[in-house]
C-alpha cells in the first residue's frame, strides 16, 4: 500500500490511467512511465469482476500507446510466480521474460520486455 505522499509522488512522476465502472467506481488501472528510452507499467490491475471483459487489454493497449507516444521502443514490467493468469496475459501480449528476477519480499519478481 502506498501512504499519501507516496501517491502524490507517483501520480507527478507516472502516466496513471483508471477505468472507470458505473456508478463512479474504479474498475482497472495500470501505470507507467519512462526511464530514458524504456518504458516501465507497473500497477496494472482489474477488478475480479471484470476479468475477462476486456478490459485489462484496453488497459494494457492504452498505457503502451501512451509510452510509444513518449519515445519508447521498448517496455518492461514485473510480475510474480502467482499471477500465472498475468504471466499468461503479457506473454499474449508479446512480452517475453527478459532473464532479470529481483527478490520482491522473499519472492521471485520476474521481468518482462517487449519491443515496441
Amino acid at each position: 500500500m502506498l501512504d499519501p505522499e507516496s501517491v502524490r509522488r507517483r501520480l507527478a512522476e507516472w502516466c496513471v490511467l483508471a477505468a472507470e465502472s458505473p456508478p463512479g467506481a474504479i474498475a482497472g488501472t495500470v501505470g507507467g512511465a519512462v526511464r530514458g528510452s524504456e518504458g516501465h507499467i507497473r500497477g496494472m490491475a482489474v477488478r475480479p469482476e471484470f476479468a475477462g471483459s476486456g478490459l485489462a487489454q484496453a488497459l494494457l493497449n492504452a498505457i503502451e500507446a501512451e509510452l510509444q507516444s513518449r519515445g519508447c521502443a521498448r517496455i518492461t514490467l514485473d510480475t510474480t510466480e502467482p499471477l500465472l493468469r498475468a504471466m499468461r496475459f503479457y506473454e499474449r501480449n508479446g512480452y517475453r521474460r527478459s532473464g532479470v528476477v529481483r527478490d520482491f519480499f522473499g519472492m521471485p519478481l520476474i521481468e518482462y520486455a517487449k519491443s515496441l
